[in-house]
Protein backbone atom coordinates (compact mmCIF):
# COMPACT_ATOMS: atom_id res chain seq x y z
CA UNK A 1 0.00 0.00 0.00
CA UNK A 2 1.39 3.44 -0.99
CA UNK A 3 0.97 6.96 0.43
CA UNK A 4 -0.81 9.04 -2.26
CA UNK A 5 1.19 12.19 -1.45
CA UNK A 6 4.73 10.89 -0.92
CA UNK A 7 4.42 7.66 -2.92
CA UNK A 8 6.07 6.00 0.05
CA UNK A 9 4.84 2.64 1.23
CA UNK A 10 2.45 2.70 4.16
CA UNK A 11 2.75 0.01 6.74
CA UNK A 12 -0.39 -2.11 7.30
CA UNK A 13 -0.30 -1.53 11.08
CA UNK A 14 -0.47 2.24 10.50
CA UNK A 15 -3.55 1.81 8.34
CA UNK A 16 -5.16 -0.32 11.05
CA UNK A 17 -4.47 2.33 13.68
CA UNK A 18 -6.00 5.01 11.48
CA UNK A 19 -9.11 2.93 10.96
CA UNK A 20 -9.42 2.21 14.69
CA UNK A 21 -9.06 5.84 15.73
CA UNK A 22 -12.66 6.98 14.95
CA UNK A 23 -14.06 3.90 16.65
CA UNK A 24 -11.93 4.47 19.76
CA UNK A 25 -13.02 8.12 19.91
CA UNK A 26 -16.66 7.08 19.71
CA UNK A 27 -16.23 4.50 22.47
CA UNK A 28 -14.50 7.13 24.61
CA UNK A 29 -17.37 9.58 24.09
CA UNK A 30 -19.91 6.94 25.10
CA UNK A 31 -17.87 6.11 28.19
CA UNK A 32 -17.69 9.78 29.20
CA UNK A 33 -21.43 10.23 28.60
CA UNK A 34 -22.46 7.28 30.77
CA UNK A 35 -19.98 8.27 33.46
CA UNK A 36 -21.59 11.70 33.65
CA UNK A 37 -25.07 10.12 33.74
CA UNK A 38 -24.11 7.75 36.55
CA UNK A 39 -22.46 10.52 38.55
CA UNK A 40 -25.54 12.74 38.08
CA UNK A 41 -27.90 9.94 39.12
CA UNK A 42 -25.80 9.21 42.19
CA UNK A 43 -25.67 12.89 43.11
CA UNK A 44 -29.45 13.20 42.75
CA UNK A 45 -29.99 10.06 44.84
CA UNK A 46 -27.74 11.48 47.55
CA UNK A 47 -29.59 14.78 47.36
CA UNK A 48 -32.94 13.00 47.77
CA UNK A 49 -31.69 11.12 50.82
CA UNK A 50 -30.35 14.34 52.32
CA UNK A 51 -33.67 16.13 51.77
CA UNK A 52 -35.60 13.16 53.16
CA UNK A 53 -33.44 13.16 56.28
CA UNK A 54 -34.06 16.89 56.66
CA UNK A 55 -37.84 16.36 56.47
CA UNK A 56 -37.61 13.51 58.96
CA UNK A 57 -35.97 15.80 61.51
CA UNK A 58 -39.37 17.45 62.02
CA UNK A 59 -41.95 15.00 60.67
CA UNK A 60 -40.40 11.86 62.17
CA UNK A 61 -38.40 8.94 60.80
CA UNK A 62 -41.58 7.27 59.52
CA UNK A 63 -43.43 10.52 58.83
CA UNK A 64 -45.54 9.97 61.94
CA UNK A 65 -45.57 13.64 62.93
CA UNK A 66 -44.62 15.27 66.22
CA UNK A 67 -46.79 16.10 69.18
CA UNK A 68 -45.44 19.16 70.91
CA UNK A 69 -46.16 22.80 71.65
CA UNK A 70 -46.34 23.33 67.89
CA UNK A 71 -47.82 20.19 66.31
CA UNK A 72 -46.05 18.94 63.20
CA UNK A 73 -48.31 16.94 60.86
CA UNK A 74 -48.14 13.29 59.96
CA UNK A 75 -47.08 12.80 56.33
CA UNK A 76 -47.04 9.01 56.38
CA UNK A 77 -49.51 7.50 53.94
CA UNK A 78 -50.50 10.93 52.66
CA UNK A 79 -51.81 11.26 49.12
CA UNK A 80 -49.00 12.09 46.69
CA UNK A 81 -51.04 14.60 44.70
CA UNK A 82 -52.05 16.40 47.88
CA UNK A 83 -48.46 16.63 49.12
CA UNK A 84 -47.31 18.03 45.79
CA UNK A 85 -50.10 20.59 45.78
CA UNK A 86 -49.28 21.74 49.29
CA UNK A 87 -45.59 22.13 48.57
CA UNK A 88 -46.53 24.28 45.58
CA UNK A 89 -48.93 26.25 47.79
CA UNK A 90 -46.07 27.01 50.19
CA UNK A 91 -43.85 28.09 47.28
CA UNK A 92 -46.52 30.42 45.90
CA UNK A 93 -47.39 31.73 49.38
CA UNK A 94 -50.96 30.48 49.00
CA UNK A 95 -50.35 28.73 52.28
CA UNK A 96 -48.49 30.59 55.01
CA UNK A 97 -45.58 28.93 56.78
CA UNK A 98 -42.13 30.50 56.55
CA UNK A 99 -40.31 27.31 57.50
CA UNK A 100 -42.04 25.30 54.79
CA UNK A 101 -41.54 28.06 52.23
CA UNK A 102 -37.79 27.94 52.85
CA UNK A 103 -37.83 24.16 52.44
CA UNK A 104 -40.18 23.87 49.46
CA UNK A 105 -38.75 26.53 47.16
CA UNK A 106 -35.36 24.75 47.02
CA UNK A 107 -36.82 21.44 45.81
CA UNK A 108 -36.71 20.35 42.18
CA UNK A 109 -39.72 18.60 40.63
CA UNK A 110 -37.77 15.31 40.64
CA UNK A 111 -36.99 15.58 44.34
CA UNK A 112 -40.58 16.57 45.16
CA UNK A 113 -41.78 13.50 43.29
CA UNK A 114 -39.36 11.22 45.13
CA UNK A 115 -40.09 12.68 48.58
CA UNK A 116 -43.87 12.54 48.22
CA UNK A 117 -43.70 8.91 47.11
CA UNK A 118 -41.46 7.99 50.03
CA UNK A 119 -43.76 9.56 52.61
CA UNK A 120 -46.80 8.02 50.94
CA UNK A 121 -45.23 4.58 51.43
CA UNK A 122 -44.60 4.99 55.17
CA UNK A 123 -47.17 3.33 57.43
CA UNK A 124 -46.41 3.76 61.14
CA UNK A 125 -49.00 3.49 63.89
CA UNK A 126 -50.81 6.73 64.80
CA UNK A 127 -49.18 8.62 67.66
CA UNK A 128 -52.50 8.82 69.50
CA UNK A 129 -53.03 10.97 72.57
CA UNK A 130 -56.45 12.41 71.66
CA UNK A 131 -59.31 12.36 74.20
CA UNK A 132 -60.97 9.02 73.46
CA UNK A 133 -64.34 10.04 74.87
CA UNK A 134 -64.75 12.50 71.97
CA UNK A 135 -64.19 9.91 69.23
CA UNK A 136 -67.80 8.65 69.09
CA UNK A 137 -69.20 12.14 68.45
CA UNK A 138 -66.45 12.76 65.92
CA UNK A 139 -67.31 9.54 64.11
CA UNK A 140 -70.94 10.67 63.66
CA UNK A 141 -69.85 14.01 62.22
CA UNK A 142 -67.28 12.37 59.96
CA UNK A 143 -69.77 9.86 58.56
CA UNK A 144 -73.01 11.86 58.57
CA UNK A 145 -72.01 15.51 58.81
CA UNK A 146 -74.22 17.94 60.75
CA UNK A 147 -77.45 18.11 58.71
CA UNK A 148 -79.08 20.77 60.87
CA UNK A 149 -76.11 23.08 60.22
CA UNK A 150 -75.83 22.09 56.54
CA UNK A 151 -72.39 20.59 57.11
CA UNK A 152 -71.53 17.73 54.75
CA UNK A 153 -70.00 14.47 55.92
CA UNK A 154 -66.20 14.48 55.97
CA UNK A 155 -66.26 11.00 54.42
CA UNK A 156 -67.77 12.43 51.21
CA UNK A 157 -64.36 13.84 50.22
CA UNK A 158 -61.85 12.12 52.49
CA UNK A 159 -63.27 8.62 52.00
CA UNK A 160 -65.03 6.29 54.44
CA UNK A 161 -61.70 5.30 56.01
CA UNK A 162 -60.33 8.86 55.96
CA UNK A 163 -57.46 7.79 53.71
CA UNK A 164 -58.22 10.51 51.15
CA UNK A 165 -57.81 10.37 47.40
CA UNK A 166 -55.92 12.51 44.91
CA UNK A 167 -56.11 16.14 45.96
CA UNK A 168 -58.14 15.30 49.07
CA UNK A 169 -55.80 14.56 51.97
CA UNK A 170 -55.59 11.54 54.20
CA UNK A 171 -56.84 12.34 57.71
CA UNK A 172 -56.46 8.86 59.19
CA UNK A 173 -53.84 8.86 61.93
CA UNK A 174 -53.29 12.62 61.77
CA UNK A 175 -52.42 14.32 65.06
CA UNK A 176 -55.60 15.64 66.63
CA UNK A 177 -53.84 18.84 67.76
CA UNK A 178 -52.76 19.52 64.19
CA UNK A 179 -56.30 18.97 62.82
CA UNK A 180 -57.67 21.34 65.47
CA UNK A 181 -55.09 24.00 64.60
CA UNK A 182 -55.75 23.79 60.87
CA UNK A 183 -59.55 23.88 61.08
CA UNK A 184 -59.45 26.72 63.62
CA UNK A 185 -57.02 28.85 61.60
CA UNK A 186 -58.12 27.84 58.11
CA UNK A 187 -58.68 31.24 56.53
CA UNK A 188 -55.50 32.72 57.99
CA UNK A 189 -53.28 29.89 56.71
CA UNK A 190 -54.87 28.67 53.45
CA UNK A 191 -55.99 30.27 50.20
CA UNK A 192 -53.95 33.42 50.76
CA UNK A 193 -53.68 34.40 47.07
CA UNK A 194 -57.20 35.11 45.73
CA UNK A 195 -55.90 35.27 42.15
CA UNK A 196 -54.71 31.66 42.49
CA UNK A 197 -57.66 29.78 44.00
CA UNK A 198 -57.00 26.19 45.05
CA UNK A 199 -58.80 23.29 46.68
CA UNK A 200 -58.66 25.00 50.08
CA UNK A 201 -61.84 26.90 49.19
CA UNK A 202 -63.75 23.60 49.44
CA UNK A 203 -62.96 23.32 53.16
CA UNK A 204 -63.43 26.98 54.03
CA UNK A 205 -67.21 26.90 54.62
CA UNK A 206 -66.91 23.63 56.54
CA UNK A 207 -64.15 24.96 58.78
CA UNK A 208 -66.22 28.10 59.46
CA UNK A 209 -69.36 26.12 60.24
CA UNK A 210 -67.89 23.70 62.77
CA UNK A 211 -67.78 24.91 66.36
CA UNK A 212 -64.86 24.20 68.69
CA UNK A 213 -66.44 21.13 70.27
CA UNK A 214 -67.23 19.62 66.87
CA UNK A 215 -63.71 20.30 65.61
CA UNK A 216 -62.19 18.61 68.64
CA UNK A 217 -64.50 15.62 68.24
CA UNK A 218 -63.67 15.08 64.55
CA UNK A 219 -59.96 15.56 65.28
CA UNK A 220 -60.10 12.97 68.04
CA UNK A 221 -61.84 10.44 65.80
CA UNK A 222 -59.59 10.65 62.73
CA UNK A 223 -56.47 10.50 64.91
CA UNK A 224 -57.43 6.98 65.98
CA UNK A 225 -57.79 5.61 62.44
CA UNK A 226 -55.01 3.49 60.89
Amino acid sequence: MWNRITSAPVRPQCVARERRAPRCALILLFAIFWTVVLISDRAEANDIEAKLSYCQDCHGQQGQGYRGFYPIPRLAGQQVEYLRNQLQAFIERRRTNNVMFNVAHTLTPAIIGALTERFHDFNPKPIGGAPRHLAAAGKRIFEDGVPEANIAACAACHGPDATGRGQFPRLAGQLNTYVIKELTNWTSERGQVPTKPDTSFIMQPVAHSLNRAQIEAVAAYVSTLR
